[in-house]
Formats: structure tokens, C-alpha cells, sequence
């Protein structure tokens, strides 16, 4: 092999080495997101588009049928618990939304609130009661059937409500199925699961700081500073 060929081989390799380098690292997810669709199972397929959007970004999503919410709610306490409470996100639309608060009042009840409840046009439950975590309601007040949601004096967590009033080409049957909302859920959610950073680690002290904070260190003789002559007895006035 001459000195060219393995030249090349080296630089090629190296490129490979920089490039995965420079790939961006995705924040390990440690929650787990319960999506519920809405009324026959069959009109809030934007739930299982969001899930998979999820999945992609590794972030363990799975969709439901409302009705299911009782038992989702046992699951999703038992499963924090068995993983150091771990976060848990509910996403639900239509009545699927109104599951969602439900899920989430059960779940505060048995002492494992989630982390984060997105409510897409809710239509029956518009009050959260005694719950914790932070709400996110997206709905319009125009479409027919999206509900401005409020809380109870037993709500312990927060509640933004998202009006979409101005944007004419959503409705209740295709609120959950935009990209834009979805966006914005999306981030929501990755914020909400994300693996918090380890603590930086606290830098060394710098040697010149060491030195005196021990046991004192006798010096050689040689290298003791000489001492400064004394003045005679007589010339001090």
C-alpha cells in the first residue's frame, strides 16, 4: 500500500469521525405520553399522526380510545412509580380531551399527577378539578364545540388556555391534525419528558489554592529565605 492510499484512508476516515460528530444529539426521553382519541374512535386520527411524531423523536407514545381513561390512569401511576416517577403526559381531543382531565384528576387522586395535560377543543368537562400539573388547552370558542376551560379551588397545578378563534381554517374536526398546533404540542411535550442534564462537575482546585489548607510542609533549610540583618542595639532612637 503506498503512502497515498493510506493518506487517503486516514482522511476518509476521519471525515466519517467528524461527521458523526457534528450530528445533533437528541435529549433522551424518560416519560411516557397517553394519547386519546375522540368520539367512535375513529375522529381524532391527528392523535395517532402526533404519536408517531413522538415515537420518532423517541419518546414513548401510545394511542388510546377515551373510554379507556380509568384504567390508563392506574397504569400510568403504577408505571411512574415502578420507573422513579417518571413523567407521565396526557393528550386527548373532543372527548378525548374531556378523558384527559378526567385521567389526570384520577392519577392526582391515587398521588402521581402528570407532568403535562394537552387538551385539544374539549366539549363536556370544562372545569379541572382537584388535579396537579400544568394544563395546555388549544381550542376555538367559535367552531360549535371547543370549551374555554377554568379550574376548581382543588387545582393545584396551572392551566393555559389557547384560543384559535383566528385561524379560519381550523375546526373542532381537524384541530388536533394541524402541523402548527402540533409543533407547538410537540415541544410542550419533549420539555415535559426530557432527561434533566447532570450537574456540571465542580473544577479541581488549582494548586496555588492547596497549598496552606493541609498539614503544614517543613521546608529543606536551604530553602528558607535568609533574614534580614538586625540593627544595632545603639542606632535604634
Amino acid at each position: 500500500m503506498t503512502a497515498g492510499v493510506r493518506f487517503l484512508g486516514a482522511l476518509v476516515g476521519a471525515l466519517v469521525l467528524l461527521c458523526a460528530h457534528l450530528q445533533p444529539v437528541q435529549a433522551q426521553s424518560i416519560g411516557k405520553v397517553y394519547l386519546m382519541r375522540g368520539l367512535a374512535n375513529v375522529f381524532s386520527l391527528g392523535m395517532d399522526t402526533l404519536a408517531d411524531k413522538l415515537r420518532a423523536r423517541g419518546i414513548n407514545a401510545t394511542v388510546y380510545e377515551y373510554g379507556q381513561w380509568p384504567q390508563l390512569a392506574d397504569d400510568a401511576v403504577a408505571w411512574s412509580r415502578a420507573n422513579r416517577r417518571a413523567p407521565v403526559v396526557i393528550v386527548g381531543h373532543s372527548l378525548g380531551a374531556d378523558a384527559a382531565i378526567q385521567m389526570a384528576e384520577r392519577m392526582t387522586a391515587l398521588g402521581m399527577a402528570p407532568r403535562l395535560v394537552i387538551t385539544f377543543d374539549p366539549v363536556g368537562v370544562t372545569q379541572i378539578g382537584r388535579s396537579g400539573g400544568r394544563f395546555i388547552n388549544f381550542y376555538q370558542s367559535n367552531n360549535g364545540f371547543g370549551k374555554h376551560l377554568t379550574t376548581t379551588a382543588g387545582f393545584s397545578g396551572r392551566l393555559v388556555n389557547r384560543n384559535l378563534d383566528n385561524m379560519p381554517a381550523i375546526d373542532h374536526f381537524n384541530i388536533e391534525k394541524a402541523d402548527a398546533i402540533q409543533a407547538d404540542a410537540i415541544k410542550e411535550i419533549v420539555a415535559a419528558t426530557r432527561r434533566p442534564r447532570p450537574p456540571a462537575p465542580t473544577p479541581a482546585p488549582a494548586p496555588e489554592a492547596a497549598i496552606g489548607t493541609g498539614a503544614a510542609t517543613a521546608l529543606p533549610a536551604s530553602a528558607m529565605p535568609a533574614s534580614a540583618p538586625t540593627a544595632p542595639q545603639s542606632a535604634v532612637r
